[in-house]
């Protein structure tokens, strides 16, 4: 090196700064402007963490979180690695999430564990729902497959895992499923492909959904390995690692997303009413709540990017949702993230509302579109359009009805059995929670001596009397001690030792108090499970009957469902004109002396003389105060309700059925009729009046 070499420099001159010692570095526009907002918002201040670039944040999902946690439940005590493991490891996604590589296909997938899906019966009603809403609303169920069969047998997969510690549940959901040629297939290569990286044979079955805007698959797993120890799925894999294998597989045969493609997907996002991969972004890159899109010459490759938040911000910003504070500077509201999920839920529950409609050819006011999100304080009446799955991972399901009210009513959340006799099509009433003391709060106060109730003398008397279906005395006793149990957190009961539970005198009415303040869900009333087409010219005691009778009609609205009420009970009051079972005095109808009795029995005279040819036995009609015995074999729906057939050797009748003689299916049975319904004796005890 030369000497000029060594002797030159180049002084480059920074920032002047003040002589003054207390004097320190200064502030940037982006920190002012960021006190600034702290000192007019009421919020705290908070530390975000810094977002990689790019729009690829949305691999962080709460699912994923979700299926995080499930697989550390999974694991079970002092294990904490689990099958798939070793591609965790290999993979780097142990600790959290990582970025997808550029141009792989996107995949949403949710898991769920469930406990003792088999003994419970969780996992026979799952598997039920995820076939009937399997397809779209043609009338056909959803097809079950496993990796062999295209036509898996249900029950058979779950007599085999009655007795599994536990059951997984997936949904796959590749963002582009209606391009993929086989999903059927897919799935099939995905399963293969998490068997290899947990080294075991799973027993897995599948069903198809293309009921939605984005086709997906409902995959259950048994909760064990090829050897029938219980299956432990590392926590991690469950999170991340299907997911990466079934983008991968999605990648491969579509090809990897261009640029061109992304840009579409993502600016297609930039007016939707929902939480998007951008807003998910912006989040994560914004610092206290403030974004920085001032523009950066250098960094020209980005401005599609910042492009693309600036849009979704003034969008954002209609919405009180994001703030400009200067120009290219940007606060975004804490709210922004509950309040989009929440739209895009109410969104979600429209369009699913608006496709039901359609499908039965109906259309109504979205204006009239009512979403509840617990009981409804007033009594709802009107027709089914749609049962289905509410969060499609769980068993509780959802109904949307169209009430005489006029209006659409969404409710979800509601236990399927109660559900179970309510069809799409029938007739119901939705009512506020049942407040009133469950059986079991009876039985334990009737139980308790001196505010003592001992478990043990609850089983010897349930032996003795024999009145528990299946025979089941412990497990019917264990399901008075889980109650304890939770009334016991609440405060209500003391358990004293593993016999002796210590009960208020107003045990009764405190734990009714505290199920009302539960927000319980909301009950269920089959009025009829005939259309209105068919109640208009039907010989039974319709629900149309009941209606006509009560004579107030202030509660049907003249629109929607309501004007098809009102049109069906003028129709059936001509129908009974024409036969005679009602008669007009001026502007006045007067209807035939217990009208609905008649059309009963008139009705259950045509059905048990048929019957009658077909059994080769004499129809016997159960008058009232008679005593019934025989075999139940059986129900029938008829326009008078739903009605349980007693044999006999030489003989049949047809009694009102009631939910508790469903298991005595097959067995003989003993009852009263009383008034139109019947008290059934199933044991040694009381009569078990409903």
């Amino acid at each position: 090196m030369s000497g000029d070499d060594e002797n030159r420099f180049e002084p480059r001159p920074g920032a002047i700064r003040s002589d003054s010692p207390k004097a320190g570095k200064a502030k940037s526009f982006l920190t002012r402007a960021r006190k600034l907002a702290r000192q007019h918002s009421n919020r705290p201040v908070r530390g975000a963490a810094r977002a990689a670039p790019g729009l690829s944040r949305d691999s962080a999902s709460p699912a994923g979180k979700g299926a995080k946690a499930a697989g550390r439940r999974a694991e079970g005590a002092g294990v904490r690695r689990g099958r798939g493991a070793a591609f965790v490891r290999a993979r780097g996604l142990s600790g959290g999430w990582r970025h997808s590589a550029p141009g792989m296909r996107r995949v949403v997938v949710k898991t769920r564990y469930v406990r003792q899906a088999g003994r419970s019966g969780k996992g026979a009603a799952h598997l039920r729902y995820i076939q009937r809403d399997g397809t779209s609303r043609d009338g056909a169920p959803g097809q079950l497959y496993s990796a062999t069969e295209d036509q898996a047998d249900g029950e058979a997969f779950l007599a085999r895992g009655r007795d599994d510690r536990h059951q997984f549940r997936f949904i796959i959901a590749p963002e582009d499923a209606a391009e993929l040629s086989d999903l059927t297939g897919h799935t099939r290569d995905l399963m293969r492909s998490v068997e290899a990286d947990l080294g075991t044979k799973l027993d897995w079955v599948a069903v198809n959904h293309h009921n939605t805007g984005h086709p997906h698959v409902h995959v259950i797993v048994r909760g064990c390995d090829e050897s029938g120890e219980t299956l432990v799925i590392n926590g991690d894999y469950l999170a991340h690692g299907i997911r990466e294998r079934a983008s991968a597989l999605a990648t491969l045969e579509l090809g990897p997303v261009s640029e061109r493609e992304q840009a579409r997907k993502l600016a297609a996002e930039v007016d939707q009413d929902r939480f998007t991969r951008i807003d998910r972004v912006m989040i994560a890159e914004a610092e206290d709540g403030l974004l920085d899109l001032r523009p950066e010459p250098q960094e020209a490759r980005r401005q599609f990017d910042r492009t693309l938040r600036l849009r979704r911000l003034g969008r954002l910003q209609k919405m009180g949702l994001a703030t400009e504070h200067a120009p290219g500077v940007w606060e975004l509201s804490p709210r922004l993230e509950p309040t989009l999920r929440a739209m895009g839920e109410r969104g979600d529950i429209i369009r699913g509302i608006q496709r039901a409609l359609k499908a039965d050819g109906l259309t109504r006011d979205p204006m009239t579109f009512e979403v509840h999100d617990a009981a409804p304080q007033v009594s709802i009446t009107g027709r089914i359009v749609d049962k289905f799955l509410t969060d499609e991972m769980g068993e509780s399901l959802t109904l949307v009805v169209d009430g005489i009210d006029g209006r659409i009513h969404h409710l979800s959340g509601l236990d399927a059995d109660r559900l179970e006799e309510a069809k799409v099509g029938s007739i119901v009433e939705v009512g506020p929670a049942d407040a009133a003391a469950r059986p079991s709060d009876r039985a334990i106060a009737a139980m308790a001596e001196d505010g003592i109730y001992r478990p043990s003398r609850h089983l010897e008397k349930a032996r003795f009397e024999g009145r528990v279906p299946a025979g089941d005395h412990k497990g019917f006793v264990d399901a008075h001690v889980r109650r304890l149990e939770a009334l016991r957190r609440a405060g209500i009961v003391e358990r004293i030792d593993a016999d002796r539970w210590r009960i208020p005198e107003d045990y009764a009415r405190r734990a009714a108090a505290h199920d009302a303040g539960r927000n319980l869900q909301a009950t269920v009333r089959v009025l009829s499970a005939m259309g209105l087409d068919k109640q208009i010219g039907a010989d039974g005691a319709t629900w149309l009957d009941q209606r006509l009778l009560r004579g107030d009609r202030s509660d049907i609205a003249s629109s929607g469902f309501g004007r098809e009420v009102r049109d069906a009970l003028d129709q059936r009051r001509d129908h009974h004109l024409a036969s005679s079972d009602a008669t007009r005095q001026g502007a006045r109808v007067l209807y035939r002396r217990n009208l609905l009795a008649t059309l009963r029995d008139r009705e259950l005279a045509r059905v048990g003389a048929s019957l009658s040819e077909c059994k080769g036995l004499a129809f016997r009609p159960a008058a009232d105060g008679a005593r019934v015995s025989g075999t139940f074999t059986g129900t029938l729906h008829l326009a008078s309700g739903k009605f349980a057939l007693v044999e006999q050797s030489q003989e049949f009748t047809l009694v009102p059925w009631r939910r508790v003689i469903d298991p005595q299916l097959g067995r003989e049975v003993t009852g009263l009729v009383k008034g139109g319904s019947i008290a059934w004796q199933l044991g040694r005890g009381k009569d078990l009046g409903v």
